[in-house]
């Protein structure tokens, strides 16, 4: 009354079955990963979290305007 099978696993997937969706989990985890890694490498290069000794150098509304400007 477990509800595993003789042979089988509580997922119900086989051996091979399980193998080969950790394989799959695993690669898209890698990925993900090495996606998410790169974003905040470039949200640090365009804003640092921890400023300088000066404060951001510009803001986000500074950019805005700028390109405002030559929008009108």
């Amino acid at each position: 009354m477990s509800g595993v099978t003789k042979g089988g696993s509580i997922s119900g997937l086989t051996e091979a079955e399980a193998r080969e969706f950790h394989g799959v989990f695993v690669t898209s985890f890698i990925i993900f990963v090495v996606v998410a890694v790169i974003a905040h490498i470039l949200v640090w290069e365009w804003r640092p979290w921890l400023p300088g000794p000066h404060g951001y150098s510009t803001s986000f509304l500074d950019g805005v305007t700028f390109v405002k400007s030559f929008l009108a």
